[in-house]
C-alpha cells in the first residue's frame, strides 16, 4: 500500500512547493504587501485534511471468534491483548506509525460517576444514601457504604439471564479498581502514553476489568509497513456481548467506517448472535461494503472436505442477509505464530509444528490469507481513498493555474507603458465587478436553500421522534407497555427481601429495553440520518449545479476581453462536477452523531411506589385472615406490590424515554444536521467560486511598478521568470499524479503485481 504513502507524499510535496512561489512573488520590488491570502488558506487546509484523512476499517463479530488474533496477524505481531474482558465498550484503534505506542483515553470523574449512577437505579439496600445525594466514587464512606451493599447481594441479584448482572459487575470494577486509578483520572480528559519498551503495560488496563472499566478509548501506533499510516483498523467490542452499551459503541464507530470485516470462528460457524448482528448491520444500510472471515482452528477439523463444508454452510446461511458474500478462510493464529516464529514461547513452538503437518489445511489457509489481502487492499485503497486524493490534486490545480495566470498577467502588465497597463486593469475591473455579483447570488442561492432544506429536515425529524406520527418513539413505548413478567419466578427471590426483588424486577425490565434499543431502535435512527444525509447531498448539489456554467462563462468573458487586448490567457483547467463529500465535511469540522448509548441515558430518576403498596397488601391480608377468608399465597400481597411496582416502572420508564427523546431530537437537528447543512453549503460555494480567485486580484500595484525605475522592473521581471519556470514543473507534476491516481482507481491492485505474487488468486478471479 505504499503507493499511496508515496501519492499523499507528493501532493504534499507540491502543495509546499506553490506556498513557496508565495513567498518569491513577495521579494519582487513594490509587491511585499501582496495578499495571496485565499491561496495560501486553500494550502494549509489541504495539508490539513491530508494528516486528518483516515481510511477506518471494523473487525467485529461475536465474543472468542479470534478479532484481536486476527489484528494481531495483520501487523505481524502480538500487540492486541487477546480474550480481554467483556465488561468494557472499548474500541481499540491501530495504525502504523514511526514507533511503538499506546495511547490510553481515560475517563473522567463525572462519566465515572454517571456510569455508577445509573447502575444505581432501585438498587436495593439503599439506605446507606439519601435520595438526591449523587454518588462519588471519591468519597471513602461511599466507597464503603456500596461495597457493603454489594456483599449482601444475593446469588439471584448477581445472575440476570444465566450471565453475571451487568450493573453488579460494573461496580465491583469501578470500586477494585480505584485505588489503582485514582491518581490518574481527573475532572478533565486525561490520556496516558506508553512508548517502545513499557508498551506492553498497556495491555493491564485492557486485560483487567477493574481497569479497563475506567478507559473509553485506546488507540495504539505500531511501527509496521504492511499497512499504509492512514488506515486505522479498529478492534471492537464481541457483538454479542450482554451489555447492550456495547453494542451502541460499535454502532458508533461503524458509522465512521469505510470497510467493515466481520470475523466468524470456524469452532462454531454462523450463530444466531451473528445472524442478529448481520442484521442490525444491515439496518444500518452500511452493508455494502463488508468482507466475511472464516477464523479456522485447524485442531477442529479432521480433513479440508470437513472444512469446506463448514463454509459451503457458512455462505448458504450469509447469502441470506447478504448477496453473494465475499468469504475468506484463513487460520489468523497460524498466521501470527508464522509471523514470528522465532520468538515464540516452547509450547506455541509445539503447536506451530505439529499444524505445518496439517499440509493441505495450511496450504488452503495460504491461499486464502492471499486471496483476502488482494480484497482488502482494493477495498480500502480503491473509490474512497482515490476520491480523497483526486480531490485535493483539484483543488491544488486550480492553485496552481492561478498562480500560473497571476504570473503571466503580471509579465504582460510590466511589458506596458503605464497608460496602456492602466487601461488594462480598468477593463479588468469591470469584469470583476461581475464575478463579484455572480458570488453574491451563488452565496445568496445557497443560504436560501440552506433556511428551505432546514424547514424540511426539522419537519422531517419531528415526525420521525414523534410518538403519533413516527414509528421509532413509538415502537420504543409499545414494547414497555408490551413487556410482560413471570412473577411466580420470583417467588423465591422475596425471601431475601422486596426492595430487592424489585431491583431484579427493575434490572430485567431496564436490560430488555436497552437490548430493544441497541438493536431496533438505533438502527433505525442511523438509517433515517443517512437517507437524511443523502438528500441533503442531493438537494445542494441540484441547487448548486447550475452556478458551474455561470462560473465558467463568466470566466470565459473575461478572458476573451484580456486577449482583446493582447494579453494571451492562460490555460482553463477542466474540472469535476460540483459535488459535496459529506464525509470529508464531517471529518474537517468535526461533526458526529450523538453517540449511540444517549438512547439508553433515560432511567436514572426513575421512582416507585411499590413500597407504598406492599404496605397496603399486607394489611389488606391481615385483614382477610380476621375475616377468615382464604389467603391463597402468603406471599400473595409482595407479588401484587410486585407487579403494581411493575406498572409505576413502565409509567416512569415510558414517561423518560419521551422526555430522553425530546433532547435527543432537538440535538440531532442543532449539533448535527443543521451543521452539516451549513457546513455542505460552504464546501459547495468555496468549491464554486475559488476559481475566481486568479481572476479578481489587485493588480494596481504592478501598475506602480511599471513607473519604477528599471533596474527594478529588471528585477520583477527575472523573479516572475524563476516563478514561471517552477510553476510549470508544479503543473507537470500534477499531471502526472493525476494520471496515476486515474490508474489507481480503476486498478487498486496491479494486474502484474497480482499474477506474480499470487497466481492462484489471479485465476480464481477469472475463472
Amino acid at each position: 500500500m505504499n503507493n499511496y504513502d508515496a501519492l499523499k507524499d507528493d501532493l504534499l510535496q507540491i502543495n509546499q512547493d506553490i506556498a513557496s512561489l508565495f513567498r518569491n512573488a513577495r521579494s519582487i520590488p513594490g509587491l511585499s504587501n501582496y495578499s495571496f491570502e485565499e491561496w495560501e488558506k486553500t494550502c494549509d487546509s489541504i495539508s490539513e485534511q491530508i494528516a486528518k484523512e483516515i481510511i477506518r476499517v471494523a473487525v467485529v463479530g461475536p465474543i472468542k471468534s479470534g478479532k484481536s488474533t486476527f489484528v494481531n496477524s495483520l501487523f505481524k505481531g502480538d500487540y492486541l491483548k487477546r480474550g480481554a474482558g467483556v465488561v468494557t465498550s472499548i474500541v481499540t484503534r491501530i495504525r502504523c506509525g514511526p514507533s511503538l505506542k499506546a495511547t490510553l483515553y481515560f475517563k473522567f470523574w463525572e462519566e465515572v460517576n454517571e456510569d455508577i449512577e445509573q447502575a444505581l437505579v432501585l438498587f436495593p439496600a439503599s439506605d446507606w444514601r439519601s435520595e438526591n445525594d449523587r454518588f462519588e466514587l471519591r468519597r471513602y464512606r461511599q466507597r464503603l457504604a456500596l461495597q457493603e451493599a454489594l456483599n449482601t447481594l444475593s446469588t439471584e441479584q448477581l445472575i440476570t439471564n444465566d450471565t453475571r448482572n451487568v450493573n453488579s459487575v460494573l461496580l465491583s470494577s469501578y470500586l477494585k479498581g480505584y485505588e489503582q486509578v485514582k491518581d490518574i483520572i481527573s475532572s478533565d480528559s486525561l490520556t496516558r502514553t506508553y512508548n517502545e519498551n513499557h508498551f506492553p503495560e498497556h495491555m493491564t488496563f485492557v486485560g483487567n476489568d477493574s481497569l479497563s472499566v475506567y478507559l473509553k478509548d485506546i488507540q495504539l501506533d505500531i511501527n509496521c509497513r504492511e499497512i499504509d499510516g492512514s488506515i486505522e483498523i479498529a478492534d471492537c467490542q464481541g457483538s454479542d456481548s450482554p451489555n447492550p452499551l456495547h453494542l451502541a459503541k460499535i454502532q458508533d464507530y461503524l458509522l465512521l467506517t469505510h470497510l467493515i470485516v466481520y470475523v466468524i470462528s470456524s469452532r462454531t460457524g454462523l450463530r444466531q448472535a451473528d445472524i442478529k448482528f448481520l442484521s442490525i448491520i444491515k439496518k444500518m444500510g452500511i452493508m455494502e461494503n463488508i468482507l466475511f472471515v472464516i477464523n479456522c482452528d485447524f485442531s477442529e477439523h479432521a480433513s479440508i472436505e470437513d472444512l469446506n463444508a463448514l463454509i459451503e454452510r457458512v455462505r448458504e446461511e450469509l447469502a441470506l442477509i447478504k448477496s453473494n458474500p465475499e468469504i475468506y478462510t484463513l487460520s489468523a493464529l497460524f498466521n501470527l505464530f508464522k509471523a514470528h516464529k522465532e520468538n515464540l514461547p516452547q509450547k506455541d513452538k509445539n503447536r506451530y509444528a505439529q499444524w505445518k503437518k496439517e499440509k493441505s489445511l495450511v496450504d488452503f489457509s495460504d491461499r486464502e490469507t492471499a486471496g483476502f489481502e488482494v480484497a482488502f487492499k482494493k477495498k480500502v485503497t480503491g473509490e474512497r481513498y482515490s476520491l480523497l486524493l483526486r480531490n485535493h490534486l483539484e483543488r491544488l490545480g486550480i492553485v496552481s493555474a492561478g498562480v500560473e495566470r497571476w504570473i503571466h498577467m503580471n509579465q504582460n502588465l510590466l511589458s506596458k507603458d503605464a497608460e496602456s497597463a492602466g487601461e488594462i486593469i480598468a477593463k479588468m475591473k469591470k469584469r470583476q465587478e461581475r464575478m463579484d455579483q455572480i458570488k453574491s447570488i451563488i452565496r445568496t442561492t445557497l443560504d436560501g436553500a440552506i433556511q428551505k432544506i432546514k424547514r424540511e429536515i426539522r419537519v422531517d425529524v419531528d415526525r420521525f421522534f414523534d410518538k403519533r406520527s413516527g414509528n421509532v418513539l413509538a415502537d420504543v413505548i409499545q414494547f414497555v407497555r408490551n413487556y410482560r413478567v413471570a412473577f411466580e419466578e420470583y417467588e423465591g427471590s422475596l425471601s431475601s427481601g422486596f426492595a430487592n426483588t424489585l431491583f431484579l424486577v427493575f434490572q430485567e425490565l431496564k436490560q430488555t429495553v436497552d437490548t430493544f434499543m441497541a438493536e431496533v431502535t438505533n438502527p433505525e435512527i442511523i438509517r433515517f440520518i443517512r437517507e437524511e444525509e443523502k438528500r441533503i447531498k442531493e438537494y445542494l448539489e441540484s441547487i448548486a449545479r447550475p452556478y458551474d456554467s455561470m462560473v465558467q462563462e463568466a470566466i470565459s468573458d473575461y478572458n476573451k476581453t484580456i486577449e482583446s487586448l493582447g494579453i494571451f490567457p492562460a490555460q482553463e483547467l477542466q474540472r469535476s462536477p460540483v459535488s459535496a463529500d459529506l464525509e470529508s465535511i464531517k471529518n474537517v469540522v468535526g461533526l458526529k452523531l450523538p453517540p449511540g448509548d444517549a438512547t439508553m441515558r433515560y432511567s436514572a430518576k426513575i421512582k416507585t411506589e411499590a413500597i407504598v403498596h406492599l404496605g397496603f397488601y399486607k394489611v389488606l391480608k391481615v385483614f382477610k385472615k380476621l375475616l377468615k377468608k382464604p389467603v391463597q399465597n402468603e406471599k400473595e400481597g409482595e407479588i401484587q406490590a410486585l407487579k403494581d411496582g411493575l406498572k409505576r416502572m413502565k409509567r416512569e420508564t415510558e414517561r423518560s424515554i419521551i422526555d430522553h427523546f425530546k433532547n435527543y431530537r432537538e440535538n440531532i437537528k442543532f449539533q448535527y444536521i443543521f451543521k452539516l447543512v451549513e457546513a455542505a453549503s460552504n464546501k459547495l460555494y468555496e468549491g464554486l467560486v475559488e476559481r475566481f480567485q486568479s481572476y479578481v486580484t489587485d493588480l494596481s500595484e504592478t501598475v506602480d511598478l511599471v513607473n519604477d525605475k528599471q533596474s527594478d522592473k529588471q528585477q520583477a521581471y527575472e523573479i516572475l521568470k524563476k516563478m514561471e519556470i517552477a510553476s510549470n514543473d508544479v503543473g507537470i507534476r500534477i499531471n502526472k499524479v493525476r494520471k496515476k491516481i486515474e490508474l489507481i482507481a480503476q486498478n487498486p491492485i496491479d494486474p502484474k503485481e497480482e499474477r506474480e505474487h499470487y497466481p492462484f488468486v489471479h485465476n480464481r478471479i477469472r475463472v
